[in-house]
């Protein structure tokens, strides 16, 4: 008996949360990508999407400029996409921060652990993005 494997639905799901530019954003953001990981049933690893999300989050944080934070997470076409955006104009540079640095390797964290990852203008400040690829079905 041939038997086909069900095929994930290619139906792309967002979510938009706006968050305080405050210390609890980055753990709201955490559980909403965590949240978001399974209710989706997203074959991703959640604890690297929660790990990136904190970096980006907390990034933004640091470098706000006033205003909100909106986390934008993306299921789409085999990835998870989580975009947060913020009202700071100044775009990200990786630097090649010492081992021992107590900050500067967020960003080299996102370059390594992602399929994809960037930044762009957006109307009213800008937005870093980071993408993971669904892992094969089992």
């Amino acid at each position: 008996m041939d038997t086909i494997a069900p095929i994930r639905p290619t139906l792309q799901r967002e979510r938009r949360i706006p968050l305080s530019a405050g210390p609890a954003a980055a753990a709201a953001a955490r559980n909403q990508v965590r949240a978001a990981v399974y209710a989706w049933d997203v074959p991703v690893d959640a604890s690297v999407a929660i790990l990136l999300t904190s970096e980006l989050v907390t990034n933004a944080i640091r470098h706000e400029a006033g205003g909100k934070i909106v986390l934008v997470i993306t299921c789409d076409c085999g990835l998870l996409r989580v975009d947060v955006l913020d009202t700071s104009r100044s775009m990200p540079v990786v630097v090649d921060a010492p081992a021992d640095a107590e900050t500067g390797r967020g960003l080299m964290l996102v370059a390594s652990l992602s399929t994809d990852w960037g930044c762009y203008r957006t109307r009213v400040g800008k937005a870093v993005y980071f993408t993971l690829a669904f892992h094969a079905d089992p």
